[in-house]
C-alpha cells in the first residue's frame, strides 16, 4: 500500500503492535483494542480511533501503522458488536459512552502520556464528535476526515430517502468488519442486484436479496422520514461543534457524500471561536482515503503534530484550502465561504440561461415524469464507486430532463461557496421531486456535473409554488469558451427514492402515477461568482 501512494513522509520510528487488548464498554462489554506504538524510548501522544468496520485493512495500515512510525501511540478499537467485541451494535447510540469508557481505560495504561488526538474518516468521524460532546481534558486536537455527524441527512433528503446511501451503509456496516473478502464479495452481490432490489414494488424489504437477512436498524432508517420523529432523536451531534474548544482540522472532497455536514461543521466552528483548519479537494468519499490519501495524511499529521507536540512546522499559513475545479489548482483563503456576490441566471425558452431577470412568472417548459421508468442518476456525492463527475451527455438526452445553457464566456468565473436554485414550479398532481443541477459545458459540448441539489416539492392545483434548493459548495473556474449548463428534472433513481407520484410512502407504494412538470420563468439559478483571477 505505501508503493501506491507518492510523497508520503519518511518514517521516524519502527512501529510495534499489541493486538486483541479488552477494553471495558460503558455496560462491561468487551471491546477488542489494538494498539500500536513507536518502537523508541520516550513519551508519546495518543491516537484514538474508533471503527465499527473492523481493524484490518484498510485501517491498520493506513491508520495503525502509518501514525505509529510518525511517533503516535494508536489505539484502533472496534465499536460494540462489530470486530469481535461485545454487545450489540447499534447505530449511533452508544459511541459518546463506549468513547468515554475507553479514554477512562487509557488513564490506567502506563504508557499513555496524558496527551489525546482524535482522527478518521465517516463513521470514524462520527464517533469523535460524539466524544467532543463531552470532551474529556486530554483531547488536545481532533481530525475528522469525510465525516459524519448527522445520520438523518446521511440517509435523507427533504424528507426523501437516499436509497443508495442507505444501501452502501447497510454492507458497510454488516460485512466490512467480517474481513475484506466478505465485503467485497456483498458488495458485488448489492451491484448485481441494485436495479431489482431499487425497482422492488414494495421497496421495503427488498435488500434482504442480497444482504440474505433483515437488518433491523436499516428497516428502522427507512421506515422513518420525519426528521422530528423520535427515532431520530439524539442521533445528530451537530451541538458538539457549537460549545467546543478543541482544535479540530476538517477535511472533505468536492463529490463527497458528506461534503454538506463538513461544512455545516465548520460553520459551527468558527461561530463558536474555535480554532479549525478546512481542507477539500477534488474527492469523492472514497478516494479521498485513495487517491487524496497523501494530502488527507499530510494535513492530519500536520495537524496532530501542532497541537499534540507543539510543533507547527507543517501548518499552512491560512484556515482553508480548496482545490479549484476547471483549473487543477489549489488555493489558500483565510476562510470559507469566502465573500462574494450573488449572481442569478434565469431559463428562457428553447433551453437558454440568462442573466435577464424575466417580467412575469410564465411558463418556460414542461416534461412527463414516470416513477415506472425514473430519470436516473449519474456520478455526484454518492458513497459508492459511481460517484463523481460525469459525462452528462445521456442523462440530458431524456425527454425527462430540463437543461438550460449561458453563452460561452469570454472571461473565466470564478464560483467559490455555496450554490442554490430558486425554483418556481407547477404540477398535475402535487406530488413530484425536483433534482437541480450545475454542469460545466465545454467548447466541445462535453457537459460535466459540478453540483446537485434535491427536494420534495409541495404543489397546490395548477399554480405554482416556490422552494429553494441548496445545491452544496464549490470552488470551480469555469474557463473561457465554457458555459454554464443548469439541469432540471424529478429524481435521480436509485440514489433518491423515486416518488411515485402519489401520497403514498415510496418504501410502501405499489402504484405509480406519471406527473406532469412545468417550470416557470421566476426559476433562478444563484451563483456565488466573481470575475476568474489571472
Amino acid at each position: 500500500m505505501r508503493a501506491t501512494w507518492r510523497g508520503l513522509p519518511a518514517k521516524r520510528h519502527e512501529a510495534g503492535w499489541e493486538p486483541g487488548l479488552l477494553v471495558p464498554a460503558a455496560d462491561g462489554s468487551p471491546l477488542i483494542t489494538d494498539h500500536y506504538f513507536p518502537r523508541a524510548q520516550g513519551d508519546f501522544p495518543t491516537l484514538l480511533v474508533r471503527s465499527p468496520y473492523g481493524r484490518g485493512l484498510p485501517w491498520s495500515p493506513q491508520y495503525g501503522l502509518l501514525f505509529a512510525e510518525q511517533g503516535f501511540h494508536v489505539v484502533l478499537q472496534s465499536c460494540r458488536g462489530t470486530g469481535g467485541s461485545g454487545g450489540m451494535f447499534d447505530l449511533w447510540r452508544n459511541e459518546a459512552a463506549d468513547g468515554r469508557a475507553t479514554v477512562a481505560w487509557l488513564r490506567e495504561q502506563p504508557w499513555f502520556n496524558g496527551t489525546l488526538g482524535t482522527v478518521g474518516p465517516s463513521y470514524l468521524g462520527y464517533v469523535q464528535w460524539a466524544l467532543a460532546l463531552d470532551p474529556p481534558p486530554e483531547l488536545k486536537a481532533m481530525v475528522v476526515q469525510v465525516g459524519l455527524h448527522d445520520p438523518y441527512a446521511l440517509f435523507y433528503a427533504d424528507g426523501a430517502l437516499r436509497l443508495e446511501n442507505a444501501l452502501a451503509v447497510g454492507v458497510g456496516m454488516n460485512y466490512q468488519h467480517q474481513g475484506m473478502a466478505p465485503f467485497l464479495k456483498a458488495t458485488l452481490r448489492l451491484q448485481r442486484r441494485l436495479r431489482d432490489i431499487t425497482t422492488a414494488q414494495p421497496l421495503r424489504g427488498a435488500y434482504v436479496s442480497a444482504f440474505g437477512s433483515e437488518l433491523p436498524w436499516l428497516d428502522d432508517v427507512m421506515t422513518h422520514p420525519d426528521a422530528k420523529d423520535a427515532y431520530w432523536h439524539g442521533a445528530s451531534l451537530a451541538e458538539s461543534a457549537e460549545r467546543l474548544r478543541v482544535p479540530t482540522a476538517l477535511i472533505t472532497g468536492w463529490h463527497d457524500a458528506l461534503a454538506d455536514q463538513t461544512f455545516e461543521q465548520y460553520d459551527r466552528l468558527r461561530r463558536a471561536g474555535c480554532e479549525a483548519a478546512l481542507l477539500v479537494g477534488p474527492w469523492t468519499h472514497t478516494s479521498a482515503l485513495q487517491q487524496g490519501w497523501p494530502e488527507v495524511f499530510a494535513e492530519s499529521l500536520a495537524w496532530l503534530r501542532t497541537h499534540l507536540y507543539a510543533d507547527p512546522s507543517g501548518l499552512r499559513p491560512t484556515a482553508v484550502r480548496v482545490h479549484i475545479g476547471g483549473e487543477n489548482a489549489w488555493r489558500d483563503l483565510d476562510d470559507w465561504p469566502p465573500a462574494a456576490a450573488a449572481t442569478s441566471w434565469y431559463p428562457i425558452p428553447g433551453g437558454h440561461l440568462t442573466q435577464q431577470a424575466p417580467a412575469d412568472s410564465s411558463p418556460v417548459a414542461a416534461f412527463r415524469y414516470d416513477p415506472a421508468d425514473p430519470t436516473p442518476s449519474l456520478g455526484g456525492p454518492l458513497l459508492s464507486r459511481t460517484a463523481g463527475p460525469r459525462n452528462n451527455a445521456t442523462l440530458e438526452a431524456r425527454d425527462d430532463v430540463l437543461t438550460f445553457t449561458g453563452p460561452p464566456l469570454t472571461e473565466p468565473m470564478d464560483i467559490l461557496g455555496p450554490v442554490s436554485a430558486r425554483l418556481s414550479i407547477s404540477t398535475d398532481t402535487g406530488h413530484a421531486d425536483a433534482f437541480t443541477r450545475l454542469c460545466d459545458v465545454d467548447p466541445q459540448g462535453r457537459s460535466v456535473n459540478i453540483c446537485d441539489g434535491f427536494s420534495r416539492l409541495r404543489t397546490a392545483e395548477q399554480a405554482p409554488s416556490q422552494v429553494t434548493v441548496p445545491m452544496s459548495s464549490i470552488a470551480h473556474r469555469f474557463p473561457v469558451g465554457h458555459r454554464i449548463r443548469w439541469q432540471i428534472s424529478a429524481g435521480a433513481h436509485p440514489r433518491y427514492a423515486r416518488n411515485p407520484g402519489t401520497s403514498e410512502s415510496p418504501v410502501d407504494a405499489i402504484t405509480f402515477t406519471p406527473v406532469r412538470i412545468t417550470l416557470h420563468a421566476d426559476s433562478a439559478l444563484v451563483l456565488p461568482s466573481s470575475p476568474g483571477l489571472a
